[in-house]
């Protein structure tokens, strides 16, 4: 058992790291959510928006581990997590699918786009009473010569406001429960296809999201991933990737907390000494290396398993869970450990904690992480 990293492999974060932070250092002030375009060409031209999309469509070709690295890095040097976090749907929720199930046509036309950081793309499957049971879609599509009519609602897409591709899934065979489902690649500009107005969030504030309508939209059959009724298993299978290289992101994120509650505890003095000497606050400190270091090795153990092919429900669950819940307890602490200095938005304490809450929620709630690893043990 091998736990060190390829002069490759740490020179890629390396410099991936200090590309991140440099991009940061000379676009600060600007809101991604307001010149979204240029930011989303950054991390294109730092390869993330195509990670692990194979080389011949514009990708890296990176495996699930080396991307996961990648966005480790990007989440901890970039300071607007919910940029990171739309870079992840659009690669690992939208991308990934079309690169593995797509036709060849769609491939070529879609995921080179995408990868340069020319088109973005959305996830739409969240409805308003489908959320955790994803098998009770509401929305439907029919079959016509040539293609598929859709309609329905799909609430919070991550990227809606600002997509130029839809990936969505929706009911062709009710009878069939899970094995009704197929995932179709919609157009923004297809007529039918309705944007909402941005939601406004708790957090992720860099993430456009919205609702999206489809009324009578006709998407041809070159637009379907995989056969029609396969969308439940290419969903799940996006799922894997997202768990698990998504949350990378996350450990980022608590490095980067972790480094900033490490400096501030040592610097701040209370009683003519650094309150990192008062034991309740280096155990608080403690605690957050332990759930970090902890979940990062869950995200590796999940990741190596994925490019080794294996199954990986229990592994991804396992990870899922453990940075999600261990990031917002760390934000929390981070905020305690400044007091009245971490309510305030100046060292940015506050945003990683309203941006750590969302990460208990979506790709699969905390408890339906906890579903899925009870299930995997048998019980």
């Amino acid at each position: 058992m091998d736990f060190s990293w390829s002069k490759e492999q740490s020179g890629r974060y390396e410099r991936l790291l200090d590309e991140v932070r440099d991009v940061c250092a000379r676009t600060h002030g600007e809101e991604p959510a307001g010149g979204r375009r240029r930011h989303w060409r950054s991390l294109a031209e730092l390869g993330v928006l195509g990670s692990c999309v194979p080389v011949g469509y514009g990708g890296q070709g990176l495996g699930a581990l080396d991307t996961a690295r990648s966005f480790e890095a990007l989440g901890r040097g970039c300071p607007h997590t919910g940029l990171v976090f739309g870079a992840a749907a659009h690669l690992f929720a939208c991308a990934m699918p079309i690169a593995e199930f797509g036709s060849p046509d769609l491939r070529a036309e879609l995921l080179p786009k995408l990868c340069a950081g020319e088109a973005v793309a959305g996830n739409a499957m969240t409805e308003p009473e489908a959320g955790s049971d994803v098998s009770v879609l509401a929305a439907r599509a029919r079959r016509v010569a040539g293609g598929w009519v859709l309609t329905g609602e799909k609430s919070f897409v991550s990227n809606g406001p600002v997509a130029d591709v839809f990936l969505t899934y929706v009911t062709t065979r009710p009878e069939a429960g899970y094995f009704g489902q197929t995932a179709f690649v919609v157009d923004r500009t297809a007529p039918g296809v309705h944007v909402g107005t941005p939601l406004a969030k708790l957090g992720l504030d860099d993430c456009l999201a919205a609702a999206v309508r489809f009324e009578d939209c006709f998407v041809p059959d070159g637009r379907v991933l995989g056969d029609p009724g396969q969308g439940g298993p290419i969903f799940q299978h996006s799922m894997g990737w997202e768990r698990a290289c998504l949350f990378a992101g996350y450990l980022g994120l608590a490095d980067r907390v972790l480094e900033q509650v490490t400096e501030h505890v040592r610097a701040r003095r209370q009683s003519g000494e650094p309150i990192s000497r008062f034991q309740a606050v280096s155990h608080r400190v403690a605690d957050m290396a332990l759930r970090t270091e902890s979940a990062r090795l869950l995200l590796y153990r999940a990741c190596w398993l994925i490019d080794q092919g294996e199954r990986a429900v229990l592994a991804t669950a396992l990870s899922k869970l453990a940075v999600s819940e261990g990031v917002l307890h760390s934000a929390l602490d981070a905020v305690r450990l400044f007091g009245a200095r971490g309510y305030l938005r100046g060292d940015g304490i506050e945003a990683a904690l309203r941006d750590a809450v969302p990460s208990v929620i979506f790709s699969g709630t905390s408890d339906i992480q906890r579903q899925l690893i009870a299930r995997e043990l048998g019980l």
